[in-house]
């Protein structure tokens, strides 16, 4: 088991739950801005917000976005130590740097220093497009070898100081080193460890390559917090993230919908109606499993198996609740039909 870290009021590592994380995509001095869009995520279920900081405007305003926001607040560092020590001052609850880039080893124990005086965790994350030259040379490219090593490397340098509140990552654009790279990681140290394939790529691509990557890693059991990095709004990022812990077992809550993909035996418009369903419950907080199917080979089983369901038939279907049928509807009345008989939970 790794070693828990505190980021505000969420825990990481030691066996918590994991956290999912985003990054806001405003610039982080236009507070108004950072402010909505942080409380957008906040509400899709985001744990932890990381922002850019990329000059003292950014660090600046800090102070002030921590003052309006709900969730733990992460500030990115790279380049100038400088921006880190304004973060902290600022109330920011975990600096993320990578070592190697923000200068001298004195300037790297500085912000150690500083975070250590205001108990803030430090990340250190690592790409593979930062990987030091003389680690690229060694290992023959920035492959999981080169990355853990220059991870590795930038730790000692905080633990220089005596300080080990620390989490790692180690991402590459690349699903199988990155997914390499975690595991060898993981045998090395036991700091929690931030999961994501960085630059993953467009909504669906990237959200497909996160699911693969982080998803294999969460079921051997490796991993502590995740981030689904989407070239898309932020609040996907969220979305997938949630959804790739629910379906790796680590998350729960909410509502699950199984819905069968159809094929020619099915006689309603399954697509549209699997889409209702998911959109009119989108914000439902029960722990429950809804089931909607297209026809009477799988459909009854799987809809008695859900604790509310959908069989479909020819232009109609039938409603189940804890397996038992309900009522038959015409299909136009289904989706509504279902999310009443879901409310009728609630009341009672």
């Amino acid at each position: 088991m790794t070693r828990e870290i505190e980021v505000g009021t969420v825990k990481i590592g030691g066996g918590a739950p994991v956290p999912v994380q985003s990054m806001c995509t405003t610039p982080t001095d236009d507070v108004e801005a950072t402010v909505r869009q942080i409380l957008r995520l906040e509400e899709a279920g985001c744990d932890i917000i990381r922002v850019a900081v990329p000059d003292m405007a950014a660090a600046r305003a800090i102070a002030e976005i921590k003052k309006r926001i709900h969730i733990p607040l992460v500030a990115d560092i790279h380049f100038d130590h400088r921006l880190a020590l304004v973060s902290l001052e600022g109330g920011v609850d975990k600096v993320r740097i990578n070592p190697g880039n923000i200068g001298s080893k004195e300037r790297v124990h500085e912000v150690a220093r500083a975070c250590e005086a205001r108990r803030v965790p430090i990340r250190v994350g690592v790409n593979s497009g930062s990987v030091e030259r003389e680690l690229l040379a060694r290992f023959g490219g920035p492959t999981a070898e080169a990355m853990v090593e220059s991870a590795l490397g930038h730790v000692r340098l905080l633990e220089d100081t005596g300080f080990s509140d620390i989490c790692i990552s180690v991402k590459s654009s690349t699903v199988a080193r990155t997914v390499e790279a975690y595991r060898l990681l993981s045998q090395r140290c036991d700091y929690p460890l931030h999961l994501g394939v960085t630059e993953a790529g467009t909504e669906y691509v990237g959200t497909v390559n996160s699911a693969v990557g982080i998803g294999t890693l969460l079921n051997e059991g490796i991993g502590d917090t995740i981030r689904v990095s989407l070239t898309a709004d932020p609040v996907k990022e969220v979305e997938a993230g949630i959804a790739i812990l629910k379906a790796a077992g680590r998350r729960s809550g909410g509502v699950r919908i199984v819905s069968c993909p159809t094929c020619g035996r099915t006689r309603i418009d399954l697509v549209s109606l699997a889409g209702q369903v998911e959109k009119k419950l989108k914000d439902c907080k029960k722990d429950i499993t809804v089931a909607v199917m297209g026809c009477a080979v799988n459909g009854p089983g799987e809809a008695r198996e859900a604790d509310y369901g959908v069989a479909g038939g020819d232009g109609e279907g039938l409603l189940f609740k804890k397996g038992q049928i309900v009522k038959k509807l015409p299909f136009g009345q289904l989706a509504d039909g279902l999310v009443a008989l879901i409310e009728e939970r609630e009341d009672g």
